[in-house]
């Protein structure tokens, strides 16, 4: 047989054949589903890592902006609000003093904040008079609030 010709065929027979599978899934069956069937409750899934790693990573972001924020506003009772532990009266007035000596400043994130399971590390950028400055800020999920240790 010529070549062309079995290719025709082997074509004409795979197109027949299509057509005839499309019918057959694309008809009705002969009978109707059953009334009483009732489909099954979908199973809950199980959580997500990736949605618990996106949610962390929101989270971090939310307090790396947030300690960027305390330290640009001069707000060490804000910045108190940050920390795992609850600060004294003493160390927040403190920190106060140093920022209110310090004049203005201006502090920003060099990069996304870092993430490493229940610990990361956000890197702020500050500039003032006196300098510039940068600073790793460790962060911990604890108690499932992320959180500055100290």
């Amino acid at each position: 047989m010529n070549r062309p010709y079995v290719a025709g065929l082997v074509l004409a027979g795979a197109a027949g054949a299509g057509v005839v599978l499309g019918l057959l899934l694309v008809a009705p069956s002969g009978a109707p589903p059953a009334a009483s069937a009732t489909p099954a409750p979908p199973r809950p899934s199980p959580p997500s890592s990736a949605a618990s790693d996106e949610a962390d990573t929101a989270a971090v972001a939310v307090l790396a902006r947030a300690i960027v924020d305390a330290i640009a506003r001069h707000d060490s009772a804000a910045f108190g609000k940050l920390t795992c532990r609850p600060q004294t009266a003493e160390a927040l007035a403190g920190l106060q003093r140093t920022w209110d000596a310090a004049g203005p400043v201006t502090a920003r994130l060099t990069a996304p904040p870092e993430l490493r399971g229940e610990s990361a590390t956000a890197k702020v950028h500050v500039e003032a008079a006196g300098g510039v400055k940068d600073t790793p800020f460790p962060l911990h999920k604890e108690n499932g609030r992320w959180c500055v240790p100290g």
